[in-house]
């Protein structure tokens, strides 16, 4: 999907695929090559029609000759059941997932021997939470960063015991990825370790283009690597730290939420004149979707419920609005469109302000 408005289609080829599940297995030291060490039974929770699962959860293990248990949804308790009773040995995750089980009220008495690799990804996770993890259940959470343009292969953070921890980090290139900082206002230009720009990516991973949108296809790609739009730096030691999306897009859940979708839902009410949609954080889902909204003359008083309920229909589960604001105005830039970057501002400053006594 994109990183704002309406998804688009990245082209994935077989070999885009193939080259992320080889650069997966490489990173994890051959994984079901030796001995006691092939045979891996993985807990997939994730849907599949989302590349971190598709690739990670099914290719991978369909590659490496694994067992999968499929679960319709997430359940904290079934999850550990499937550890403790089935003796799981991997699970991918969003943060979401990590958050329910780090809450849970029993993780710390539960057998969780049988686990080798767990990892959390499809959206930032929590440096709290991944500590509070590995304190109750004794195994380094690891993570990374990708995306489906990329196959979803980008960064993973080492889990080994012995590794170093670098809170906050998305970690290192795996093999056969290259990945730079470049200037936003110059792709070509490199920067050096510590500065701040757009994070580049190239690979044998890296989609073929978008479907049908030669004009993005062009403006993605520069010196044959892909400008992810995300924001970022990389420390001296090799690390990559993300530090914000280069656009809208909001990530709830570890789905992608495009704030132009729940807008266009969100003008359907036959009472609403303007709206704007931000991300907000959210303790649980990482980020939810706030809507600002201006009212025709003389409508009723409009709640948070009546308008999840108006787009109960009209949306996905993980793209209800959590939060609603009723304005006589949105803020507007010089050239009269709604500056979503004042909302963005407001918001940051009413939660840094102290609350009132």
């Amino acid at each position: 999907g994109g990183t704002t408005g309406l998804p688009k289609g990245a082209m994935l080829t077989h070999a885009n695929l193939t080259a992320a599940c080889s650069q997966y297995e490489l990173w994890n030291g051959g994984l079901g090559r030796e001995g006691e060490q092939r045979f891996r039974r993985v807990i997939g929770v994730l849907p599949l029609f989302h590349i971190y699962a598709f690739t990670c959860d099914l290719l991978m293990n369909i590659r490496l000759g694994n067992e999968i248990l499929l679960r319709t949804r997430f359940d904290a308790e079934q999850t550990l059941h499937d550890i403790e009773v089935l003796k799981a040995t991997d699970m991918c995750g969003v943060p979401t997932m990590w958050i329910a089980l780090a809450n849970h009220p029993d993780i710390d008495r539960r057998d969780l021997s049988s686990l080798r690799n767990v990892s959390s990804g499809g959206a930032a996770l929590p440096v709290e939470v991944a500590a509070r993890f590995e304190r109750l259940t004794g195994k380094r959470l690891g993570g990374g960063w990708g995306m489906t343009e990329t196959s979803p292969a980008g960064t993973v953070m080492p889990s080994r015991p012995d590794a170093p921890v670098r809170p906050g980090s998305i970690g290192v290139p795996i093999p056969g990825i290259e990945m730079r900082v470049v200037a936003m206002d110059d792709p070509r230009r490199v920067l050096p370790p510590g500065e701040t720009g757009e994070i580049a990516i190239r690979g044998p991973n890296v989609m073929k283009g978008y479907w049908r949108r030669p004009e993005e296809t062009a403006a993605a790609f520069v010196d044959g690597f892909f400008l992810t739009g995300d924001i970022g730096r990389m420390a001296p030691d090799g690390f990559f730290y993300l530090t914000d999306r280069k656009k809208d897009m909001i990530l709830s859940g570890g789905f992608n939420v495009y704030p132009r979708v729940i807008e266009e839902a969100v003008h359907e009410h036959p009472d609403v004149v303007e709206c704007a949609v931000i991300g907000i954080p959210d303790p649980y889902r990482g980020q939810s979707a706030k809507v600002f909204c201006t009212l025709r003359p003389g409508a009723a008083p409009l709640t948070l419920e009546a308008l999840r309920e108006f787009l109960a229909e009209r949306l996905g589960k993980h793209e209800m609005p959590v939060a609603l604001e009723v304005r006589e105005s949105l803020p507007r830039t010089p050239v009269g469109k709604l500056a979503k970057l004042a909302l963005v501002e407001e918001e940051q400053a009413r939660r840094a302000a102290p609350a009132s006594s």
